[in-house]
């Protein structure tokens, strides 16, 4: 099938016929006005292929919305570059791009799925056969090898079952969200602290990491597969997923686990960065082999009946060999030395606050911290501080006013009421400057590609699995 004329699609026929509200330049792809996510920065529609006779997701965002943060505009930019330089299997593919510069609209088009993420997925049909998640393990391994041997290697860095996409009726699954990947380029290291934290390597924390620690998100992904719970869902804040990562303590969940094949594979995942398994390695486990047992066979067991002195106690100390500064009460309360400074995501209205203490001489430990500037004033993100971090010789009071300096210096219009009883620090908000306002558009995130069964839902303070709310999700993730 051709693609239709410039003066067909002049005329408004493709339009009437096939009941697009638009089409790309070439006329090959049209979009309907069904939307199927939508995020901050963009917004995800069902769209058709008229050259291949396919559906497509067709990611737009306005150009004016995507100008007010450089960091987006730079997420937006590096995902479609490095998506269209990607060919793989596993990994979602990228068919075109271009600017609408009458709408003022930049589009791309990417495959879409009719099964939604792999949460989505998992929550639809909480009893998977075990088969079947080794089917989709070797898959997305597949797909980690590509990335992680493409020249420069691709670090994915934010892996998680959100960001994995299914298509039911083959069993397939596909890497996405590409937009916080980072390239090597020569460099051993990667730097930024980013990602979710369920999901972070311990020496990410550390700000010094390669592409190892896809691998420790892709065992968190494995165990949310075979248990149907998320990762550190025992915990209620990121200070104390921070405080069990870099202690070497595993999620309940991983105890939850019976099989112990499974577990032994899990367990290759999350050792330290020294010792953790690679994605080629992994695809030679034992546990990946598939056998000819038609019987489901669930590896979890009932969350009561938990494991004791198993995989984790044994390596704990390798677990946390690139994060050995992280502190424990005796030294913490010995700290004098304390700077915080911040980050804005301008997605949400979040900053993530980084907490510098002295543990040691010549060691610093980083701790994260997400303020909402709508709902978090400094004294409760303090009073949080002190009671996750054990900290007895500053104030709450004192911490809250280095966290309201630092919050003032990143977002000048944050006012301090008058208040003695309670600290309460209000955004300044113009009804008139609202449109120029880079913390006004308030959404959640979404996929780079859609999920059909219900839209992409809402990570940010919602963890879909049996988790607790906190604001947060995903840290330094300008997801749009």
């Amino acid at each position: 099938m051709r693609p239709p004329s410039a003066e067909r699609r002049r005329s408004g026929l493709v339009d009437e016929v096939n009941g697009y509200v638009e089409t790309d330049p070439t006329g090959r792809y049209g979009r309907f006005d069904e939307m199927l996510g939508k995020g901050a920065m963009k917004t995800v529609y069902r769209a058709f292929d008229e050259l291949n006779g396919i559906e497509v997701a067709w990611n737009q965002a306005k150009i004016c919305d995507v100008m007010r943060s450089p960091e987006a505009l730079e997420r937006m930019y590096s995902e479609v570059h490095l998506l269209s330089s990607l060919n793989h299997d596993s990994i979602i593919k990228f068919h075109a791009s271009w600017i609408d510069a009458t709408n003022r609209t930049f589009n791309f088009i990417t495959e879409m799925f009719t099964s939604g993420t792999l949460r989505e997925y998992l929550q639809r049909y909480p009893q998977v056969n075990v088969k079947a998640v080794k089917r989709w393990a070797r898959q997305i391994l597949h797909g980690l090898v590509y990335l992680h041997g493409h020249d420069p290697p691709v670090i994915h860095r934010d892996l998680k079952c959100d960001n994995i996409f299914v298509n039911g009726h083959l069993g397939q699954v596909k890497i996405g969200d590409l937009g916080l990947a980072a390239m090597l380029r020569g460099a051993q290291c990667a730097h930024s602290v980013i990602g979710t934290p369920e999901f972070m390597a311990p020496e990410v924390y550390e700000e010094e990491y390669n592409e190892l620690v896809d691998t420790y998100s892709f065992g968190m992904c494995v165990l949310e597969m075979l248990t149907s719970e998320y990762p550190y869902n025992e915990c209620s804040n990121p200070a104390q997923i921070y405080k069990k990562v870099t202690s070497g303590k595993l999620p309940d969940a991983f105890h939850h686990l019976k099989d112990p094949q499974a577990k032994h594979f899990i367990g290759r995942c999350l050792q330290g960065a020294s010792k953790r398994a690679s994605a080629a390695e992994l695809l030679l486990d034992p546990f990946l082999v598939l056998k000819d047992n038609p019987t489901t066979s669930p590896s979890f067991t009932n969350p009561a009946n938990v494991f004791k002195n198993d995989l984790v106690e044994s390596r704990a100390h390798d677990h946390v060999q690139l994060a050995d500064n992280a502190p424990d009460p005796d030294t913490v309360a010995k700290a004098t030395n304390m700077t915080i400074t911040g980050k804005i995501n301008p997605e949400d209205d979040t900053i993530f606050l980084k907490v510098q203490i002295a543990v040691q001489e010549g060691k610093m430990s980083n701790i994260y911290f997400p303020f909402d500037i709508i709902e978090d004033t400094p004294l409760d993100v303090a009073n949080e501080m002190v009671k996750e971090l054990d900290i007895r010789d500053r104030e709450p009071s004192e911490i809250a006013e280095m966290i309201a300096q630092e919050i003032t210096r990143l977002v000048p219009g944050w006012k301090k009421d008058d208040e003695e009883s309670h600290q309460v620090y209000n955004y300044v908000d113009d009804e008139e400057d609202r449109s120029n306002h880079p913390f006004y558009y308030l959404s959640s995130p979404t996929s780079s590609q859609a999920s059909v069964a219900f839209g992409m839902s809402s990570f940010r303070g919602i963890h879909n699995l049996q988790q607790k709310e906190w604001h947060g999700g995903t840290v330094c993730s300008y997801i749009f």
